[in-house]
């Protein structure tokens, strides 16, 4: 967990300039953590809030260098399988619009017009899992 915790703060606060307080938002105990490993090391984190109808993935990150290898495609691969065997129907997320294309190719569809969250925009998207 702690190294989830810990890609995530280099992703958001130090890449992208997210302040520590947003990023560290609180909900991290009631969520399921999912993480990608290569070779013992976390290279790709986000979380699930279950509950309701819909899941809330959110605090996706992928180490730097992984990027583009995958590893966020599986996450959320992951994700629909967690989030439907919670009974969850639904899945829904803020995508930041430069990595739209990972949530594209894994099913999600737009839901509205961008929007800026943290100084970044975002699009409002979700897919049906079960």
């Amino acid at each position: 967990m702690d190294a989830a915790i810990e890609l995530r703060r280099v992703v958001f606060c130090e890449e992208q300039g997210v302040a520590l307080d947003a990023e560290r938002d609180g909900r991290d105990p009631e969520a399921l953590h999912l993480v990608a490993l290569d070779r013992g090391r976390v290279v790709g984190t986000c979380r699930l809030l279950i509950g309701g109808d819909a899941a809330r993935l959110g605090r996706m990150a992928v180490a730097v260098e992984k990027r583009g290898a995958g590893v966020g495609g599986a996450l959320l691969g992951e994700a629909d399988r967690a989030a439907a065997a919670a009974g969850n129907r639904l899945i829904r997320l803020h995508a930041q619009t430069y990595a739209r294309g990972v949530y594209d190719r894994a099913g999600y569809e737009v839901r509205g017009e961008p929007f800026m969250e943290e100084g970044i925009e975002h699009v409002a998207m979700q897919k049906r899992v079960a």
